[in-house]
């Protein structure tokens, strides 16, 4: 089980993170986990663009080498970056060194000043190191999850979580990862419509 909206003390016990956008105007932040990878990204690329949008992509940086043509696309089309690790590391899995290892391999090829941990799991400690390896670093969060991951989850499902709980300011989790294409596949082009119809501009971090 995991919570769709980000409950309030999660953001209390991290409040070094950043879990929102704080704007007034119908602005929401989509976000992308897991790519670049052929197929899955440019299908996300190309739905962005029908509507105009600009998103935040982390990327995990194995995936930057091996898929470099999809990273440049990313960056060409206006979107911005963030780090997702090299590897996909789970912080509470991982020693603090090897955490911090694995984040400054894929910062040589990223060298953004976001980051997203994986499955959102990071100790403190771990905050606390990052942070001191790379001043003025955010790390980024989020506070709606559509669960595009869960492979038990139908795509209307998927489509019904977003819709329902995002509104202005939230910060949406998605993956462009062959994982969750099913949902993904679904879920984008029919939120993006009802968010537009609904007078929503979509915003890539810029903080």
């Amino acid at each position: 089980m995991y919570p769709v909206k980000t409950p309030w003390l999660l953001k209390k016990l991290y409040p070094q993170l950043v879990w929102d956008v704080n704007h007034h105007d119908h602005c929401i932040y989509l976000t992308f986990d897991d790519g670049p990878i052929p197929i899955v990204t440019p299908f996300v690329l190309n739905i962005l663009k029908q509507y105009n949008a600009k998103a935040t992509f982390f990327c995990i940086g194995d995936n930057v080498r091996k898929h470099p043509e999809a990273y440049e696309q990313v960056k060409a089309d206006g979107h911005a970056i963030g780090n997702h690790t090299y590897n996909h590391l789970d912080g509470w899995k991982t020693n603090n060194q090897t955490y911090l290892e694995n984040f400054l391999l894929a910062d040589e090829l990223i060298g953004s000043n976001l980051f997203r941990p994986p499955y959102g799991r990071i100790k403190k400690s771990q905050v606390k190191l990052l942070k001191e390896a790379k001043p003025g670093l955010q790390i980024i969060m989020w506070n709606v999850l559509s669960g595009d991951f869960d492979i038990n989850l139908k795509p209307e499902k998927c489509l019904d979580n977003v819709i329902k709980n995002t509104s202005t300011g939230d910060m949406v989790l998605f993956h462009d990862s062959l994982k969750a294409f099913d949902r993904l596949k679904y879920v984008l082009p029919r939120a993006m419509e009802i968010w537009s119809k609904g007078g929503y501009t979509f915003r890539s971090l810029d903080i």
